[in-house]
């Protein structure tokens, strides 16, 4: 996949998220979470005041450490569409 149409199906789809309405299941949120995190290579702490939450969004993300940028956004894209359109 060309990193333009990459990028572009990437803002599709978090654009797609954004604006979901009904409940999405806990472990796609956290996939996307993760990817979401990895391909905007933010690798802050997760910001939650809930220590389990951010148990499970460091879980998450330790899953995803092997990820490069185009990887994490192919995933997050394929997730997206595979679960949630």
């Amino acid at each position: 996949m060309k990193k333009k149409k990459l990028h572009s199906d990437f803002k599709t789809a978090v654009d797609f998220v954004n604006s979901y309405e009904s409940p999405i299941p806990a472990d796609i949120l956290l996939k996307l979470y993760a990817y979401y995190r990895i391909a905007n290579e933010n690798f802050d702490n997760p910001g939650s005041k809930t220590p389990l939450i951010n148990a499970f969004k460091t879980n998450a993300l330790i899953q995803a450490k092997n990820l490069n940028k185009e990887q994490a956004m192919k995933l997050y894209t394929k997730l997206v569409n595979e679960e949630l359109k």
